[in-house]
């Protein structure tokens, strides 16, 4: 395995990494809220340069509205040649940004887009990697655990970019899951709706909402950044910034753990 390896970002993600692939001693962590290390058996440090102590590998995982402040202060710890493996969802631009930062502090970038949710198959989740060094990083993310890992160009951004897009569709159709059903419930013509787009549509929105009940700040701050992208390219993104506000919108009501069912759920949005 490639030793030392820091987490910084404790979430959904870092700690569910830490969990499947057992790094235990050989991993220590860093997250700017309080949070259970012990759990996955890392080493929880106090202060990012605590944690960035002895590491050649760093993995980031934190919220897109800290990605690139959270790359640039490692710049100022990371150890020469050590890999800074950015898993957060940004927009090209924000990724070349942190790759310059981390470059000129002589660490290697590697531009990571997560392309799954890290549950249930944490190592397994389908990684695509981008950037000079993107070839020596897939190695030394295999030493870590991961299966799923391709290479899609020599460019930073390049994953980055992939991921954005799809975003668009992804993140805007829960979006607009969220925004039909709280009609239809205020209409009172939930079932109907529901019945009429068939195979079982409803058990797919519920994990729609769900996933914005609870990671809906986060998304929204996604996809911020995937506005910026389609702004990049000359794309007016209309319908990306009603996501923006739909997932911030749901993500706000604080749900940690929403109720099981569509209904259960969509009674707790009803005033959203």
């Amino acid at each position: 395995m490639t030793r030392m390896l820091t987490l910084i970002g404790f979430g959904e993600a870092g700690s569910t990494f830490a969990r499947a692939a057992g790094w235990g001693g050989d991993a220590r962590a860093f997250d700017i809220r309080p949070v259970d290390f012990a759990a996955a058996a890392v080493r929880g440090c106090d202060t990012l340069a605590e944690a960035l102590i002895g590491a050649t590998a760093i993995i980031s995982v934190v919220t897109a509205d800290n990605a690139l402040a959270v790359a640039q202060d490692a710049a100022a710890l990371i150890a020469p040649g050590a890999f800074f493996f950015d898993m957060n969802s940004v927009a090209p631009e924000t990724k070349r940004a942190a790759a310059q930062a981390i470059a000129e502090a002589g660490g290697r970038y590697v531009d990571v887009a997560v392309m799954a949710p890290v549950k249930p198959s944490p190592l397994a989740t389908p990684l695509l990697l981008a950037g000079p060094d993107a070839a020596a990083g897939q190695a030394a993310l295999a030493a870590l655990g991961f299966t799923k890992l391709r290479i899609v160009g020599e460019e930073v951004g390049r994953a980055s970019t992939i991921k954005m897009l799809r975003s668009v569709m992804y993140k805007g159709v829960e979006a607009l899951t969220a925004e039909c059903l709280i009609a239809c419930e205020r209409a009172g013509v939930t079932g109907e709706v529901l019945d009429s787009f068939g195979n079982d549509w409803a058990s797919g929105a519920d994990y729609r909402i769900d996933r914005m009940l609870v990671h809906g700040q986060r998304r929204a701050a996604e996809m911020a950044e995937v506005v910026k992208t389609l702004e990049a390219l000359g794309v007016d993104p209309l319908m990306t910034r009603g996501t923006v506000t739909r997932q911030a919108q749901l993500g706000a009501l604080g749900l940690v753990a929403p109720p099981a069912g569509l209904e259960a759920k969509l009674a707790m949005v009803r005033g959203a």
